[in-house]
């Protein structure tokens, strides 16, 4: 299997870490441009596209491997064998972050470090945890998804963005969920969704930067606060943002805040 064709990967910049990009559900990896740019000079920089998004080969697309989040942990524990070098340091939007954990629990020492950005471990309310959602609200809103994928993105991805400032960013997360093909999208959002990975997480002492939106209609506040409670080496940095993709919307005050976390790792030599 040729991983850079399967996975569209992208390879660029130079230094003394290796950042991984891994996007959120109904993304790709163009829709880091935003922070790519500020990390190129100072590290490596891997880019690439989960199978079924963006320009990764559909062909590669199978229903089993990827009824769960382990599919998608195996795929990105391959590329960072293939294509990065240590110190590794994973940076993962949303339903990425969980896929992260799970290869840095697979594969112990292989991660230096996590940025997770709007990450959930679970989005269902269950007893005394707050996930944001209600059982059945995920489940409305996978029946709405079987019954009109299309209509949903159009609807839901300016909601899912937010950044009510700058509309062309709710049109570009619109664009991208009507590009994935509808029957992979409702799979991936039924795994996505229905995923429970407190259990990974928990514990987990890999240095770990939560970036949380201050207005998030997918990852609550009580969200970051729960895993900064679980993960003992994390660090909670709420960013002042409406919306789910603050590395989209507030690139700036992520950028920063990930400079101060990275700084041992990719600025070795600064005091």
């Amino acid at each position: 299997m040729d991983l850079q064709h399967r996975n569209n990967i992208k390879v660029m910049g130079d230094g003394p870490a290796t950042l991984v990009f891994s996007h959120g559900f109904g993304c790709d990896q163009t829709m880091w441009r935003y922070l790519v740019d500020h990390f190129t000079g100072r590290c490596r920089v891997v880019l690439y596209d989960q199978v079924g998004a963006g320009q990764s080969d559909l062909g590669a697309y199978d229903k089993e491997k990827y009824n769960s989040l382990a599919g998608y942990a195996q795929d990105l524990g391959e590329l960072i064998d293939q294509f990065a070098t240590s110190p590794v340091i994973l940076v993962g939007h949303s339903v990425s972050a969980m896929i992260g954990a799970l290869v840095d629990r697979q594969r112990p020492g292989t991660i230096a470090a996590h940025v997770m950005i709007g990450p959930s471990p679970c989005y269902i309310d269950v007893d005394d945890y707050v996930g944001g959602f209600k059982l059945e609200d995920i489940h409305s809103l996978l029946d709405t998804l079987d019954s009109n994928y299309l209509g949903w993105s159009s609807t839901m991805a300016p909601v899912i963005m937010g950044a009510p400032g700058q509309p062309a960013l709710g049109e570009e997360l619109t664009n991208s969920f009507c590009r994935t093909e509808p029957e992979i999208a409702k799979q991936f959002a039924r795994v996505t969704f229905m995923s429970d990975n407190r259990e990974d997480v928990a514990g987990l002492t890999t240095p770990t930067l939560i970036l949380q939106s201050s207005d998030d209609i997918i990852a609550p506040v009580a969200v970051g606060e729960y895993l900064h409670g679980v993960l003992p080496n994390s660090t909670l940095c709420l960013v002042a943002n409406v919306g789910h993709c603050p590395h989209m919307s507030a690139p700036c005050a992520c950028s920063e805040a990930m400079d101060s976390f990275l700084s041992p790792w990719i600025d070795p030599h600064v005091d």
